[in-house]
């Protein structure tokens, strides 16, 4: 029986196999993941935000990394060393010669297949004087003629060269390792062994252990879970949380920590360049000694998040800190939102302490908009613009104009917004105008049902009642087009103006007579609403009240109503009579009958429309929650125009229900990262326990924007829920019924014994 023989590669060949195998599996992939993407794109998406965001601290500071940055030009360079590497040992691999052939005699002895024996024996005589040790042959190339001839004329070989490729029989099974020869030589066993050793034991545990320590510190959101509990202990401690407190518990986070963030440093220039910050910005409770809040990471964090808000200038060294505080913050503050949103639903379903309130949640909100805007909470969001300062607003706030907001400037024409923009001048108005109108105008339209019920429309105590919100997005720029076609052109406004000048001359002639006038025409519109039946003397009257009617003729307008109001008795009766002529002219009950089937056939028409409507409504509702969950959409909508933020931010909404008089959130705040044009949300929650009317409102927030806020009514009229039948129709079977099956079950047993005694 064959056995098996393990040998290594001693020539080297099989190992270029493998080491061309184990290049190609690292170059391919890494080229497609490392190689850098099209620098030209980049540079062509940049140039045409350079209008809007030219002046963005995010775009010059990505302008600058684009220059300096050489580790794409590093990428390149080892990716090509990586293939060059790849080629050369396919090349390599190539040109080695095969080192397993075939068996085949007739090779041997340079014959064609299936060669006669004579033939066979012709040419071993030749190739034998040839190669015969004796004649000063080759002997090794001798026995390789004797076999081969030995195979094709000896049965046996024959018969085994057929069977197993080999004249002698079957030969032990050789496997080949690609590994080198001199590795599991016996001199460089300890070598080899402290390798191994080394690769295994010590250096894939330590990566192992540093990545699982760092996972098992952050959460899903890439945020500290100690930063977590933080917040949660403070917003549980403080439910009410105004925005002075709100950036003190921002600024604790452990994200600020140098123990445990290796990417924030402890300057020694700190102690003098922090308390000059703290000179300058005033009040900001430094003797506070609660902790963390006066531990020196918070106080500094806490300093620059303030110098960023009052737009203060600070120190180079000082200012890389800043901006990675500030970039930091948004993402801090929604855990914060997060953290308040769970500490809501607790507190609902568990009970046993205070909820944060409305006004907690909604600060970090804002909180993040002034963070990105680097304003304060009391600035005018007109300083959103560009070349906007505080002695510019009161060209804006003035009595002529009284413009205060985003939107109040929208709405200005554009003649009247040139003249109170003339302190800019005409490239800095143009640069303003286009900066505002990358601004984005949200329209929101909301839809109340309740899903998965018959009636969908009837909202019951304890129901889900679901919101949706479908949010459409468009430009500020949009709402300019809008503006200028709403005005009209000069010619038009000229004879417009010239129309209500003549029709102003007109009524300056006749004041009082265009009063009465106006009250006839009201009077008789009214008569008319309410009754053709009664005349009333509204006309006389109005005369009488001026002064120009007589007596007679107030009887003739009273004789003449009289009259009209007979004719229309007449005709009404005239109408009765005739109805009720066509009504004693129909037939028997039958035509009564058929009128009532196609009413009722009507009805049924209707009422299957209507659940057809429902059921093709539903249907569309379940396939977009499933291409919602299958498709993955890109969390880049629309740069944010940002003057002060160091990081491309990009346009993001917070959408939720809230109780505002109660201060209490209704839905849990659904963060909107991927709407572009439109998306629809929707938000639920259970309806109140209690019967009878609610208004709750329906927000929209900027993660942002100031001042692009939006909040809209939502009434809730709630019902009382049906009761729950004990016993449902369809379970309540008649006695005859039960008694009929028990028969049936008797009859079946009888037959089946009389069937057994049978087959006895």
């Amino acid at each position: 029986m064959a056995g098996q023989q393990f040998q290594y590669d001693d020539s080297g060949n099989t190992f270029f196999y493998f080491l061309t195998s184990f290049v190609g599996l690292i170059v391919i992939p890494a080229t497609y993941y490392l190689w850098p993407r099209d620098q030209n794109a980049e540079q062509l998406r940049l140039k045409s935000l350079r209008r809007v965001h030219g002046r963005c601290l995010w775009y010059r500071l990505r302008l600058m990394k684009s220059q300096q940055s050489i580790v794409p030009t590093l990428k390149k360079a080892a990716l090509l060393f990586g293939w060059a590497v790849f080629l050369l040992l396919a090349y390599k691999v190539s040109k080695l010669d095969r080192e397993y052939q075939e068996y085949n005699p007739y090779e041997v002895l340079n014959l064609d297949p299936g060669a006669s024996l004579s033939e066979i024996k012709k040419q071993y005589r030749v190739l034998s004087l040839k190669f015969h040790p004796d004649k000063g042959g080759n002997e090794a190339t001798f026995m390789r003629i004797a076999k081969a001839y030995a195979a094709l004329t000896n049965e046996q070989s024959r018969q085994n060269w057929e069977m197993y490729g080999n004249p002698d029989g079957p030969g032990a099974t050789s496997f080949g390792i690609a590994l080198p020869a001199w590795i599991v030589d016996q001199k460089n066993s300890m070598l080899v062994l402290l390798v191994y050793g080394l690769a295994f034991m010590v250096i894939l545990p330590v990566v192992v252990g540093t990545w699982w320590y760092r996972s098992i510190r952050y959460s899903g959101d890439q945020i500290l879970i100690n930063t977590t509990q933080l917040f949660m202990h403070f917003m549980y401690k403080t439910p009410n949380m105004n925005m002075k407190r709100l950036a003190m518990v921002l600024t604790a986070a452990f994200e600020f920590d140098p123990r445990s963030n290796k990417e924030t440093t402890i300057r020694p220039t700190d102690n003098i360049e922090v308390p000059q910050l703290i000179r300058e910005l005033g009040n900001i409770n430094v003797k506070k000694k609660e902790p963390p809040f006066c531990y020196p990471y918070s106080l500094k964090a806490r300093v620059l998040v303030l110098a960023h808000l009052a737009r203060m200038d600070v120190s180079e060294e000082l200012e890389e800190d800043q901006r990675f505080v500030v970039r930091k913050s948004p993402a801090l503050l929604q855990e914060m939102i997060n953290v308040g949103c769970q500490l809501t639903m607790m507190a609902n379903s568990r009970g046993g302490f205070h909820a944060p309130r409305l006004v907690t949640i909604e600060n970090c909100m804002k909180l993040t908009q002034m963070i990105v805007q680097g304003l304060q909470e009391s600035k005018s969001p007109l300083l959103q613009l560009p070349h906007f300062e505080e002695e510019h607003l009161r060209y804006c706030i003035s009595k002529k104009y009284k413009v205060r907001s985003l939107q109040d400037l929208v709405s200005l024409k554009d003649s009247d917004r040139r003249s109170m923009l003339r302190f800019l001048g005409e490239e800095k108005y143009d640069e303003v105008i286009a900066v505002l109108g990358s601004f984005p105008h949200l329209t929101m339209d909301t839809k109340l049902q309740v899903l998965d019920d018959e009636d969908s429309n009837n909202i019951t105590a304890g129901s889900i009642v679901t919101v949706t919100v479908t949010l459409t997005r468009k430009r500020m720029s949009d709402m300019f087009e809008k503006e200028q076609e709403s005005t009209p052109c000069p010619g038009e406004e000229a004879a417009n103006t010239e129309e209500a000048q003549g029709d102003a001359s007109k009524a300056k002639t006749k004041v009082w007579q265009n009063k009465s006038k106006g009250a006839k025409k009201t009077a008789k519109s009214k008569k008319k609403k309410l009754t053709k039946k009664k005349a009333t003397p509204v006309p006389a009257k109005t005369k009488q009240a001026n002064g120009n009617v007589a007596g007679n003729e107030v009887v003739a307008a009273t004789a003449t109503a009289a009259a009209s109001v007979k004719e229309e008795e007449d005709e009404a009766s005239d109408k009765g009579s005739e109805s009720d002529e066509g009504e004693a002219n129909k037939d028997s009950p039958s035509e009564r009958d058929e009128d009532s089937d196609k009413q009722s056939d009507t009805e049924v028409d209707e009422m299957a429309g209507d659940d057809e409507e429902e059921w093709e409504a539903l249907q569309q509702s379940i396939q977009r929650r499933e291409r919602a969950l299958l498709e993955t959409k890109s969390k880049v909508t629309h740069p944010v125009y940002s003057i002060y933020f160091p990081e491309e931010k990009q346009e993001w909404w917070w959408l939720y229900i809230a109780d505002r008089r109660d201060q209490t959130l209704v839905s849990v705040p659904y963060h909107v990262c991927t709407l572009k044009d439109t998306e629809e949300v929707e938000l639920k929650f259970p309806a109140p326990s209690k019967t009878g009317n609610y208004q709750y409102s329906v927000i929209l927030r900027s993660d942002s924007f100031l001042g692009l806020d939006q909040i809209k009514p939502l009434k809730l009229e709630v019902h009382e829920a049906k009761a729950m039948l004990d016993n449902h129709p369809q379970w309540d079977i008649p006695d005859t019924e039960e008694e009929d099956e028990e028969q049936e079950d008797s009859d079946g047993i009888e037959e089946s014994e009389e069937d057994d005694e049978d087959n006895d």
